[in-house]
């Protein structure tokens, strides 16, 4: 199995091979990758001094621009005297976020379904028995990077670029969360058997039912949320 390759050091590495400063969207994935993953938390200060000795070739204008735009995109938050740091999200933040993940997710379900596009399916059914082969394990890891490429695979069989760029938003925030569902057989099980019923659904053109049992997916996965004792702060 190849090594993971830190997203820090492949930015540093493509600026020192351009020998130039990284562009404002290398610096916003950067960052955006690094709440992603945890390593920024909520409530945390982005200081842009800090920032710059972890990517040297990155200049402060730029910094300073990929914090305003991640705060456009609601990842981060500026205020007057404080500077930048992590958005915090509340239990209210964390619902409206999964209602609208129901609606949107349910729709990529829905037209992945009716596309003609049978390689992107084979893909989909191929994720679907690495999945099963998970069952009845607590190999959290595992699922929950097939679980990501499961939900990517079908934003990308949707054929949508609106949906895809509104979901991505959404999920960033609420990555951590979600991987630590997966830390039992049971909710693997339980994760698992409504991707086959989706994965089946979409397979055979079922476009009703898959944007169905989508949605329902998705309000599962908020039910399993919001009964954990989550620390949000």
């Amino acid at each position: 199995m190849a090594a993971k390759t830190d997203n820090r050091t492949v930015t540093k590495a493509r600026a020192a091979a351009r020998n130039e400063p990284l562009s404002v969207g290398e610096v916003v994935e950067w960052i955006r990758t690094r709440i992603r993953r945890g390593s920024f938390v909520p409530g945390q200060r982005l200081v842009e001094a800090d920032i710059m000795r972890e990517l040297p070739t990155a200049t402060r204008a730029r910094v300073r621009e990929a914090l305003q735009r991640l705060s456009s995109e609601g990842l981060v938050t500026i205020e007057e005297f404080r500077g930048a740091s992590v958005k915090r999200f509340t239990h209210d933040d964390l619902r409206q976020m999964y209602r609208v993940r129901m609606a949107l997710e349910g729709l990529a379900a829905a037209d992945f379904a009716a596309a003609d596009k049978p390689e992107l399916k084979r893909k989909l059914q191929k994720i679907q028995s690495e999945l099963n082969e998970i069952e009845h394990t607590i190999d959290h890891e595992r699922f929950a990077r097939l679980n990501e490429e499961w939900h990517q695979l079908i934003i990308e069989g949707a054929g949508n670029e609106l949906i895809r760029m509104f979901l991505e938003r959404l999920r960033i925030p609420i990555y951590r969360l979600l991987i630590g569902t997966f830390y039992s057989a049971r909710r693997i099980d339980s994760a698992n058997a409504g991707h086959r019923k989706i994965t089946e659904a979409i397979v055979n053109g079922r476009v009703k039912d898959a944007e169905r049992l989508m949605r329902e997916h998705i309000a599962e996965g908020l039910e399993t949320l919001s009964a954990m004792d989550l620390d949000l702060k």
